[in-house]
């Protein structure tokens, strides 16, 4: 596998690397997604690195092929809570920098009630990318697409695609 446990290890790399080991690894398919699943940041110089992780993402869930809980995150004191994506300035946030000091982490957690969600808000496929098809999580309500990729039974690599932006952004999934 190359150089890619180091990259992984590190937790960065160009995007060109990471493309180039995305397109290596192998596919997912939909019943390896089920579960939890924590996330963490794989930079790549993308105006989403580290904007996750600052607002205490922990991951995804899949419950089953039509209910997926895109975005987990984990409150003060360290309880979960499913955010609605709609909710989120995704498209905002690669086009501008979105500060991630305390006041603008503290007024997200303080809007914890207005982002959170009970209901599921993607789905997942089986789609085509890269030349490949692989399990991929479409949310309902935004142009995103997470495309996975198998690093080994317990860990992923993710690629999002959102409508209008070239550079794609990168993260892991490790399961619960």
């Amino acid at each position: 596998m190359y150089k890619y446990h180091e990259l992984i290890k590190q937790g960065k790399a160009t995007t060109e690397e990471a493309l180039h080991m995305f397109d290596s690894l192998d596919t997912v398919n939909i019943e390896d997604m089920k579960g939890r699943w924590k996330g963490s940041g794989f930079l790549t110089n993308h105006p989403m690195d580290g904007l996750l992780e600052a607002f205490s993402w922990y991951g995804k869930e899949f419950i089953d092929a039509d209910n997926v809980h895109p975005l987990l995150f984990t409150d003060r004191k360290k309880n979960l809570f499913k955010v609605d994506p709609k909710k989120m300035p995704m498209g905002l946030a690669v086009k501008i920098t979105v500060p991630k000091n305390k006041f603008v982490i503290l007024l997200f957690h303080f809007m914890k009630f207005y982002l959170s969600t009970e209901k599921p808000k993607a789905r997942l496929r089986m789609l085509e990318h890269r030349g490949k098809s692989s399990a991929t999580m479409i949310y309902d309500d935004l142009p995103i697409f997470d495309i996975f990729r198998k690093i080994d039974n317990d860990n992923l690599l993710g690629l999002m695609d959102l409508k209008g932006v070239e550079q794609p952004f990168f993260f892991l999934l490790k399961r619960d």
